[in-house]
């Protein structure tokens, strides 16, 4: 059965370019454009792996990790973050509020892959 993942990305661009490169792989993914609608999409979707762009507007992606990490029933689901936020401080923060993994942008499709691979 093939892996799900939630992909957060307000990026209109970058949502394709995940959304597709991950089905290119055989996973089912399902794309989120709003942050402030990705906790209620990891419950009815009940991902295997959620991809977190970290700048958004309304609700950043380090807010939305924090929920997800309370959350009983999310808590367990990996998160990876993808962010231009690409400094040393920047990934501890965002890694210590619950992110499994963190790709910085602009991606390499190897490196994305192979993060995806690591935690699904």
């Amino acid at each position: 059965m093939a892996k799900k993942v939630l992909v957060v990305e307000d990026n209109e661009l970058n949502l394709k370019l995940f959304c597709d490169l991950l089905r290119a792989h055989e996973f089912v993914a399902e794309p989120v454009r709003d942050g402030r609608e990705a906790v209620a999409r990891a419950r009815d979707f009940a991902p295997d792996l959620i991809i977190m762009d970290i700048q958004m507007p309304h609700v950043t992606g380090y807010e939305i990790i924090l929920e997800l990490k309370a959350d009983e029933v999310l808590k367990t689901i990996p998160v990876m973050a993808v962010t231009a936020y690409a400094g040393r401080d920047d990934e501890d923060r965002i890694r210590a509020a619950g992110a499994d993994a963190y790709v910085s942008k602009p991606i390499s499709l190897a490196r994305f892959m192979d993060a995806v691979g690591a935690l699904v």
